[in-house]
């Protein structure tokens, strides 16, 4: 840097809430910003040349390519998620740029957000919503649309982080449920304040009547949930998936749901985004929303300060806050 005379060029790769751009176009540094919907391969290594920044959304693939699109002096690249499984991280650090998440202001809405799909899917609402718009409904009926009962069942959790927590902790103070759970970690603190349980994941998938997946995607967590474990879960049981898609076998969950080997799913994210395994779509018992789980403005708002502070301390010659280790 040479003061003044250093004028950053920071990529946004996507539209994102104005606070975010407001907050880096107000030190007067050159801010550009890709397409408000998908960006191309093409569009995305040409919009990184010459950055010293690059905002990133969690569908770009931030790799040694775009790395060397950007050049030499690329300093900072700030994910716009809490996730980062689209960025190359050991390229990253080889050429000593910082990576940083938005971590902690998504957790309240991802957690309720869960909460919503599985009342969604085991009160049958989506399902009930189309049959009543299709104008099926003639009247009452005892057995009309017959759900799950919620109070007093098992949840199991996996992944105890901070939104897996949240999720144990609502569930349980506000709808009487048993909670057990699996993490890689296991966290003694956790289980005596919220009063949960620890299961190796077999026996939780074979224990619990709903399933939330909350762990991060890495080539260990790569179909964590395979048809074998599928198989192993209770006929009666739902699987709610809100953390990343590729962490189900999406083949073999379409599979499971056709056969009622488990009784329902609720997706927000999917093993091939956008697209959909064949046949997904056309299940009554899977309850499907557009990787939302984050989606309220309060959330999305801090989300874009979040990732434009995290540049703005890179750029100052500090280490950002919010740095992946």
């Amino acid at each position: 840097m040479k003061g003044n005379l250093f004028m950053p060029k920071i990529f946004i790769t996507r539209e994102i809430p104005e606070i975010g751009i407001n907050l880096l176009k107000e030190k007067n540094w050159e801010v550009n910003v890709g397409p408000e919907g998908i960006i191309s391969r093409e569009e995305l290594l040409e919009g990184v040349k010459g950055a010293d920044a690059i905002l990133s959304i969690l569908t770009e693939k931030i790799d040694k390519e775009v790395m060397s699109a950007a050049g030499p002096q690329l300093k900072i690249i700030a994910n716009y998620a809490v996730g980062y499984d689209n960025i190359d991280m050991a390229e990253a650090k080889k050429r000593g740029i910082f990576v940083t998440n938005t971590p902690d202001v998504l957790t309240e809405a991802v957690a309720e957000h869960t909460i919503a799909l599985l009342f969604a899917v085991a009160e049958r609402i989506a399902e009930a919503d189309r049959y009543t718009r299709a104008k099926k409904f003639k009247g009452w009926g005892p057995k009309l649309f017959l759900g799950a009962d919620i109070k007093d069942k098992t949840l199991g959790i996996v992944g105890l982080g901070r939104i897996g927590s949240e999720v144990a902790r609502r569930m349980q103070n506000g709808f009487d449920l048993k909670i057990i759970y699996y993490d890689v970690y296991r966290n003694e603190e956790l289980e005596k304040k919220f009063n949960i349980e620890y299961k190796e994941l077999d026996d939780l998938l074979k224990s619990a009547d709903f399933i939330s997946l909350h762990t991060a995607l890495t080539p260990e967590t790569q179909h964590l949930i395979s048809a074998e474990r599928l198989k192993i879960m209770k006929s009666s049981a739902y699987l709610i998936n809100t953390s990343r898609g590729p962490i189900i076998d999406e083949k073999a969950l379409v599979e499971a749901l056709k056969n009622k080997t488990i009784s329902g799913a609720a997706l927000d994210v999917f093993e091939n985004e956008p697209e959909l395994t064949p046949g997904l779509t056309e299940l009554e018992n899977v309850v499907l929303t557009p990787h939302i789980a984050s989606a309220t403005k309060g959330t999305r708002d801090k989300m874009a300060e979040m990732a434009a502070q995290n540049i703005i301390t890179a750029l100052n010659g500090q280490t950002p806050p919010n740095l992946v280790k």
